[in-house]
Formats: structure tokens, sequence, C-alpha cells
């Protein structure tokens, strides 16, 4: 299958849906040749997930689920998931990340209305959906990205509006009731700054620290700090150490590696330190946590 690019870049799209207007930060699409390691997203973002090819699967909040083309997910906030690809047949994704937002914010006044409070109800009540798409949301990519390509005259509009259909084909699928490019605006500051902050919890937790990431956002550390609590209820040391824990529990049921080799993989100077750590978050030791799930697995 020829699978079309697709990334709105900094365009500025903002959708208003009901009582709530979304803010779209990215859409994009890739193949996975690496499993995408356990995380979770912070207050009011969502990802919707459209896998057009490929193979694998997805745990979510403890729950295994066959990925397959055509399967369609959405992970909401504080939904704890994991994708795993099939190397012999990599799975591909459309990925649309966005934010949840009061109407009486500063982005009420852009973009498209959609009135039925129907529908930003039924997203915001379901964190979690999973199903096989039936509303034909591989053509609306397909358009999506060649709007994208060609960048001609009414692009932001256009853009916008296939942003909407796709996701409102999403939440209806949740039950069987049918309920000039110089000139586009771009995406603002703190939309920036919050993929920054979800990215490097997702990519760099076993590195990153306070101040280089009030460095990346232009920020002192104690308004990154501030930052943080209000996006996860967590304190900066506090969702690292979760990044750096859920890392480490999916090294030592994966992989054959030694406690001292995850200690340092995830980031910690000393195998001692990774070891405290993890009891005081886990409740039990990481030799535990591996014996306890090759225990569970031959059952």
């Amino acid at each position: 299958m020829n699978l079309p690019p697709i990334d709105i870049g900094n365009m500025d799209i903002k959708l208003k849906i009901g009582h709530f207007v979304l803010n779209v930060l990215y859409v994009r699409f890739g193949y996975f040749y690496h499993s995408m390691p356990e995380h979770s997203h912070s207050f009011g973002s969502y990802e919707l997930h459209f896998i057009p090819s490929g193979r694998g699967e997805l745990i979510a909040q403890g729950n295994r689920y066959p990925i397959q083309p055509g399967t369609l997910f959405m992970t909401g906030p504080n939904v704890v998931h994991e994708q795993i690809t099939n190397l012999d047949d990599p799975m591909a994704e459309y990925c649309i990340f966005f934010e949840v937002l009061s109407q009486d914010s500063a982005y009420a006044s852009k973009q498209t209305t959609v009135k039925e409070p129907e529908l930003s109800e039924l997203l915001v009540s379901t964190p979690f959906w999973i199903g096989t798409d039936s509303n034909g949301l591989m053509e609306l990519f397909e358009m999506l990205a060649n709007e994208l390509s060609r960048h001609r005259l009414g692009l932001h509009h256009m853009a916008t509006n296939i942003l909407e259909m796709i996701i409102i084909n999403t939440i209806r699928q949740y039950s069987n009731k049918q309920h000039a490019v110089a000139e586009l605006p771009v995406k603002s500051l703190d939309d920036r700054r919050m993929i920054i902050i979800e990215n490097s919890f997702l990519y760099h937790y076993s590195t990153i620290t306070l101040s280089q990431l009030a460095d990346m956002l232009g920020l002192s550390t104690r308004q990154t700090e501030r930052t943080i609590y209000k996006q996860y209820g967590l304190s900066f040391m506090e969702k690292k150490t979760a990044a750096r824990m859920n890392a480490a529990l999916r090294l030592l049921e994966k992989s054959d590696m030694t406690v001292s080799a995850i200690a340092a993989e995830v980031g910690f100077l000393t195998v001692e330190q990774f070891c405290n750590t993890f009891k005081r978050v886990c409740g039990m030791t990481a030799t535990q946590y591996r014996a306890n799930k090759k225990a569970t697995s031959f059952k």
C-alpha cells in the first residue's frame, strides 16, 4: 500500500464541537519499526489513532487488543497505553493529538462550530475507545494529505474541515446510534510548549532535567514546575520517575536485561538508587516483579 505522508506542521487548527474547543496540536503519519513505550497523556489531552496497514498489539489499561488494518482507537487523559508493532508487518499509523478546552477559553472565537453537544459529551465521557473503522477514514486522511502536499488557496479552511469530519466520524463510531499559505495562523507558544513537554517525558525521560526542559520551553524552572503540575497533577520529578518506572516495567517484562542494565537504561546512576525507587513506587523489588510476571505468563 502506498500511503501518503501527512503533517500539519505549525498550522493552527481549532474546532468548536459542542461545549468544547478542540485544539489540534499535531497530525502525523509514520511506520512503527519500534514499539511505542507505555505512556499516558495529560489532563484534557487526546490522541486519535488510525491504522491503515500493518499489524501489532495495543495494551491499554492492562488489557490487550489486536491491531490490524482498519483499527481505530482513541486514548484520552490518564489512559496508560503501549503499542507493540509486528516487525514482520510493521504498523502504519495516522495520529491526531489534540486538547479539549472550554468554550470560554481564548480560542472560542476561532474556527468552525459543530453545535451538537452530544458529540463533545460523548468524547469527554469516553476516555478510551477501540474498534474497526466503518466510516471511511482512510479516504479522509488521504484527502487531508493531498491538501497539505499541494498548498492551494483555502488550505487552512479545507484542512480544518477535513479534520472536523475525521473527529466527528470517529466519535460517531463510539455508538451504533448516529448522533494563502503564508497567511495561515500558526500554533501558539503554549501549544508548542505542550508538545515539548509530552515528547520530553515520552522519549527523553532517562536524561531530561528540569533546567533543560525549562530552557526548551523558555520558562523559569518555577514556571515549568507549575506548568507540569497543571497538565499532569504531578511535579517534574514525579512525572519523570513515573516515565522511568513505566520504561523499567516494560524492560523487565519483555527483555532479558539485568536489573543493573535496566537501571542504567532508564537513567539511574546506581542500581541501588533504582531498586529503592522501584520498590517505593511499585511496592516490590524489580526481581520480584519479573518473577511474578513470568509466573503469570505460564498459567
